[in-house]
C-alpha cells in the first residue's frame, strides 16, 4: 500500500514539474506570433508574409488604377483648366504622400559625420552631456514630415517572446537613428498600435504616448479612451510604458515616481517633442562607475531643459540603447559589469 502511494506521489511530482517547465518555457522562451487584433493566432504566417500578400494586392490595385488612369488621361487633356487646380490639390493633400515622393526622389546624397546626418528631409545631431554623474546622449531630430518617425517590431512580427537587439532591428529597418521602444512583449496588457495597426487593446491602466499622423504627441490613460478610438482619431503609434515626464512644458512626475520596483538611478530612454516635427530621442547610461544613471524626475528635468513640450519615458535598464548610422552610440548594460544590448520587442526610429 505504501509503495503504491509513493508511485502516485512520484507521478504527481513528475506532472507538476513538467507543467512548471512548460509554463516557464511558454512564458519566457517559446515564440508565438500573432496577427493584428481580431484576426486571432497567426499560425505559421508572420507579418512579413502578410506584408508580402498586401504588397501583391497593392500591385494589383496599382495595375487597375493605372488602367483607369490611362482611360481618364484623355479627359484630363480635354479639361486642362480643371487639371491644374487638381494637381495643386494633390500636392497639398497630405504630408505623408508628399514626403514619400521626397524619399524616392532625393536630389542629393546626405551629409554624414560621426554625430550628425543631414539631407533635404532629415536632420539629426547627436550630443553627449553629463549631469548627475550620468552620461546622457541626446539626438536632436528635425523632419520635413512626420512620416520619417517610425517604429519597427523585432523580426518584423508581433508576438510573445519575439525579440532582437535594437541594433539588429534598426539594421533590418534601414534606420538612420533608433532607440529601444516600450518592450510590449514583456507585458501581457497595454495598448499596442504600430503604423496605424491595432495589435492589442487590453488596458493596463498606464499612461501611453500617442503619436498621431501629423507627428504630434498626446498622453492618454488606458481605459479612459479605447485603443480602437485612438486608431479612429489618427493614432499611428501607441507606446505603453510610461510615465509621461513632461506635459505642456511642465514636469509631470515627482521625485518619488518610479517604474515598478526599479532602482532610483537607472539607464533610461525617453522621447520628446519640441515643435512640429522637431523631436528629442534621449538615452542615458547607468549602473556603472562611469555613469550612475538617472531617476525619472532627473530624466524629466533633462527633457524639460532641452525644450520638450511633451516627453515620455520608454523602457529602460538593460534595454536602453541608441543606434546611429550603423553603430550603438551608448553603453547598454543590464548588470553594470558587461556592456551588451538586451534583446527587445521593438524600436522607435528615424528613416525612409
Amino acid at each position: 500500500m505504501k509503495k503504491r502511494k509513493n508511485i502516485w506521489l512520484k507521478l504527481y511530482c513528475l506532472v507538476l514539474a513538467a507543467f512548471t517547465v512548460y509554463f516557464l518555457l511558454d512564458t519566457f522562451v517559446i515564440t508565438r506570433v500573432y496577427s493584428a487584433e481580431g484576426t486571432g493566432l497567426n499560425t505559421g504566417q508572420t507579418q512579413a508574409a502578410e506584408s508580402t500578400g498586401n504588397a501583391q494586392s497593392g500591385a494589383a490595385s496599382q495595375t487597375e488604377s493605372g488602367q483607369q488612369s490611362e482611360q481618364s488621361k484623355q479627359d484630363n487633356t480635354a479639361s486642362s483648366q480643371q487639371s491644374e487646380p487638381s494637381k495643386q490639390s494633390d500636392d497639398s493633400s497630405g504630408k505623408q504622400s508628399g514626403s514619400a515622393n521626397n524619399a524616392i526622389t532625393k536630389s542629393a546624397e546626405p551629409v554624414i559625420t560621426e554625430n550628425s546626418y543631414l539631407d533635404e528631409n532629415i536632420s539629426i545631431t547627436i550630443k553627449e552631456y553629463e549631469a548627475a554623474d550620468t552620461v546622457i546622449y541626446v539626438a536632436d531630430v528635425q523632419l520635413s514630415s512626420a512620416e520619417y518617425l517610425k517604429t519597427a517590431l523585432a523580426q518584423s512580427v508581433y508576438g510573445r517572446n519575439v525579440t532582437a537587439k535594437t541594433s539588429t532591428i534598426a539594421g533590418s529597418a534601414n534606420a538612420i537613428l533608433a532607440i529601444n521602444g516600450d518592450y510590449y512583449g514583456a507585458q501581457q496588457k497595454g495598448y499596442v498600435v504600430r503604423d496605424g495597426v491595432l495589435y492589442r487593446s487590453t488596458s493596463a491602466g498606464r499612461e501611453d504616448l500617442v503619436i498621431y499622423k501629423d507627428g504630434s504627441f498626446g498622453i492618454i490613460t488606458e481605459g479612459q479612451i479605447s485603443a480602437e478610438q485612438l486608431v479612429k482619431d489618427g493614432a499611428q503609434q501607441v507606446l505603453s510604458f510610461g510615465p509621461a515626464l513632461v506635459e505642456n512644458g511642465q514636469i509631470s512626475v515627482s521625485v518619488r515616481t518610479e517604474v515598478g520596483k526599479a532602482m532610483a538611478s537607472n539607464p533610461r530612454t525617453a522621447i520628446g517633442i519640441i515643435d512640429d516635427c522637431h523631436y528629442l530621442l534621449v538615452v542615458s547610461d547607468g549602473r556603472t562607475s562611469e555613469s550612475e544613471g538617472l531617476t525619472l524626475y532627473q530624466l524629466a528635468q533633462v527633457m524639460q531643459q532641452l525644450g520638450a513640450k511633451t516627453a515620455y519615458n520608454l523602457d529602460g535598464g538593460g534595454s536602453s540603447t541608441m543606434y546611429f548610422n550603423g553603430r550603438v552610440v551608448n553603453n547598454p548594460t543590464t548588470n553594470g559589469r558587461t556592456i551588451s544590448e538586451r534583446s527587445v520587442s521593438d524600436i522607435v526610429y528615424i528613416g525612409y
